[in-house]
C-alpha cells in the first residue's frame, strides 16, 4: 500500500446512513476513512450473503472495520470473509448470548413480525426502532440520519438481529459500549470499553470521546 495509512471503514446502524459519522475525525497523516451504506437486500438474502456483497465495497487490504449497532453485527460477519486489522463494535453485541431478553423472546415468539414497520416514514417511530430512543426534538436531524425507509429492509434487519446466531466474536474485536445503552444494555455485555453516560446514539452525541480514543484503540 503506497500511502501506508490505516484504512477505516465505517458502517452505520439499522436504517441510518453514514452521515452519523460526520463528526468522527481521525488524524489524516495516519488514517483514511471510508463510509459504507446499507442497500435493500434481495428477497431471501441471509446476513452472510449480505456481508459478502458488502465486502465487495472494501478496496483496501487488511482494513479496520467499525460498525454501530446492527452495522457492528454486519462487520463481524464481514470479518469472517476478509482479513481485517481490527473490528470495532460500537453500541452492539458480540454474540447471541449478549442479546437482551426481549430480543431472545422475539426470536422464539416471532412477536417482532407484528411491529408496524409499514409506518417507516414516521421518523419518530423509525428512531424508536433504530436508535431505541423516543425523539421529540431535533426531528430534522433524525430525518437526515435515518434515510433507509424501505419496509422490506426494516423487516429483514429486525429479523436478522433477533435471529443472529454468532456464538463467539472474531479474535480481533474491540467492543465499545455506553453504560446507558437502552437497546443493548451493558449489563448483558462482557469484555467491553465502557463509555460513561453513553447511550445507543453515542457515536453521534459523544463523538469527541471517539475522536479522542479511537486512534489509540486502533493502534494498540
Amino acid at each position: 500500500m503506497s500511502d501506508n495509512k490505516i484504512h477505516v471503514y465505517l458502517m452505520p446502524g439499522m436504517a441510518a446512513n453514514s452521515s452519523i459519522f460526520e463528526d468522527i475525525k481521525f488524524p489524516k497523516n495516519q488514517f483514511e476513512t471510508h463510509a459504507l451504506d446499507w442497500f435493500v437486500p434481495e428477497k431471501g438474502m441471509s446476513l452472510i450473503d449480505y456481508a459478502e456483497r458488502m465486502c465487495d465495497k472494501i478496496t483496501e487490504p487488511n482494513p479496520v472495520l467499525l460498525g454501530v449497532s446492527f452495522g457492528a453485527m454486519l462487520v463481524q460477519e464481514m470479518a469472517k470473509i476478509i482479513p481485517t486489522r481490527k473490528v470495532i463494535v460500537v453500541s452492539s453485541v458480540k454474540s447471541k448470548h449478549e442479546l437482551p431478553k426481549r430480543m431472545i423472546f422475539a426470536k422464539y415468539t416471532k412477536v417482532h413480525k407484528l411491529l408496524p414497520t409499514g409506518l417507516v416514514n414516521n421518523v419518530e417511530l423509525l428512531a424508536k426502532y433504530a436508535f431505541g430512543e423516543t425523539v421529540t426534538k431535533r426531528l430534522h436531524l433524525y430525518e437526515k440520519y435515518l434515510s433507509i425507509r424501505d419496509k422490506y429492509y426494516i423487516d429483514w434487519s429486525i429479523d436478522q438481529i433477533v435471529n443472529w446466531d454468532q456464538e463467539v466474536a472474531p479474535n480481533n474485536v474491540i467492543h465499545i459500549q455506553g453504560d446507558r445503552d437502552a437497546v443493548f444494555p451493558i449489563s448483558n455485555i462482557k469484555d467491553c470499553i465502557p463509555v460513561k453516560n453513553g447511550t445507543h446514539t453515542m457515536i453521534i452525541h459523544r463523538y469527541r470521546w471517539f475522536n479522542d480514543h479511537l486512534p489509540t484503540i486502533i493502534l494498540e
